[in-house]
């Protein structure tokens, strides 16, 4: 069962979205290896407390994306990926974020450079 899955109902994405980002970022992390069974479709409605609809829509969009994949008995895995996509993947990710926090510079009325050295002052102040 995908660990650490939460679903924020007011932040403006649907749960089926936010629910597929997070078993997509915990593939890219590591978190869910190739081979890792996904809990049913009822087990994670009920855990989560969302229609099973709503987690069926997930599933389904991931294994039509190829990131799961059916398995004798209906069992849905996390699908195994060619080398080096766990690298574009994390890219990927922090890219998509990337992207989010420079729209929000450019609103904010921040240059490149300020933008730029906030980046740097954040990455050393995180790493150990």
């Amino acid at each position: 069962m995908p660990p650490l899955l939460v679903i924020n109902p007011h932040n403006g994405v649907p749960a089926y979205r936010q629910l597929m980002d997070q078993i997509k970022f915990q593939i890219a992390t590591g978190v869910l290896p190739a081979g890792t069974e996904l809990a049913s479709t009822r087990a994670l409605s009920a855990e989560l407390t969302l229609n099973p609809m709503t987690i069926s829509k997930a599933y389904g969009l991931l294994e039509r994306d190829g990131v799961l994949e059916r398995r004798r008995g209906q069992t849905l895995v996390v699908r195994a990926r060619p080398a080096g996509a766990a690298a574009t993947d994390k890219h990927a990710h922090l890219r998509e974020h990337l992207a989010h926090a420079a729209t929000m510079a450019g609103q904010l009325g921040i240059s490149r450079t300020q933008a730029l050295k906030l980046f740097r002052e954040t990455l050393d102040a995180s790493t150990p």
